[in-house]
């Protein structure tokens, strides 16, 4: 019998209450400390499901994009319905996302990227991905906000 578990990813930075708020307000999730755990935030979707955790570590050295170069590395994958990507850029930007890279698909015909790169202001790498639908629509419980590759 397998024991029950839940997972979550859980990103370290040296202040993690403004990196908390920075994903909150990305995510529309709502912040708080986790129960006996004085140095982890955890955020909570709507559904009220954990989506995503944030953790004091005083020695954390930001990542870097790619590195070595060209690699694959953990990170958030942000769903967004196709025709809202360019306003849940504006939003990554003005909470303080830093633009990394955006890659063409050919899917879209205004030659508009569909895969967008960003840098939270920690320097964890994360990316906006289109997709047809409203992704809340058709996640499932849990994985709105997005997973790693």
């Amino acid at each position: 019998m397998t024991v029950l578990k839940t997972s979550v990813l859980v990103l370290d930075c040296a202040e993690p209450e403004p990196l908390a708020r920075f994903y909150a307000e990305l995510l529309g999730a709502a912040a708080g400390p986790a129960p006996g755990d004085g140095e982890l935030i955890l955020l909570t979707g709507g559904s009220g499901v954990v989506i995503l955790g944030v953790r004091r570590d005083a020695n954390h050295v930001p990542p870097s994009w790619p590195a070595p170069e060209d690699s694959q590395q953990a990170h958030l994958r942000i769903l967004v319905a196709a025709e809202a990507l360019d306003e849940a850029e504006r939003e990554a930007v003005a909470l303080g996302a830093r633009p990394l890279a955006a890659e063409e698909d050919g899917s879209r015909l205004d030659n508009r990227t569909t895969l967008r790169r960003f840098s939270d202001p920690a320097g964890h790498a994360f990316v906006l991905a289109a997709v047809p639908e409203d992704p809340a629509a058709t996640a499932p419980a849990g994985d709105a906000s997005g997973s790693s590759r």
